[in-house]
């Protein structure tokens, strides 16, 4: 049996966007603040479990992170880097009712993230 203790989670830059202005075109434009946050786990989705018309032309790397629980950042349309690339997050967040978890389970929140590589 595998404790919970025994499963540890990285550390990754997320990058928050707070508006700074406007453009020329009067759309918004956002600076990017990285923060750390600790223990995210990162595991591989499965090729079957995503759906998208990129894999017929290219290759595309898709990773789910399991985010620690009291996290109150936004993770929907950011940037995070981990294994030493950029992600960008997609979809929504899937959450679970913090209190309904277990204290030895330490996440209770999860987000898609997907890399493109270039051919």
């Amino acid at each position: 049996m595998i404790s919970m203790a025994m499963i540890k989670g990285k550390d990754v830059t997320l990058y928050d966007k707070v508006e700074s202005g406007k453009d020329g075109f009067n759309h918004p434009v956002y600076t990017e603040t990285p923060v750390v946050v600790s223990n995210v786990l990162i595991s591989p989705v499965s090729s079957d479990a995503v759906v998208n018309e990129n894999q017929l032309s290219g290759k595309h790397e898709v990773y789910e992170l399991s985010i620690p629980k009291g996290d109150t950042h936004e993770w929907i349309d950011r940037r995070i880097d981990f294994f030493g690339d950029s992600w960008h997050s997609f979809g929504f967040p899937t959450e679970l009712i913090e209190e309904n978890i277990p204290s030895a389970i330490p996440w209770n929140k999860k987000i898609k993230v997907e890399k493109y590589v270039k051919s």
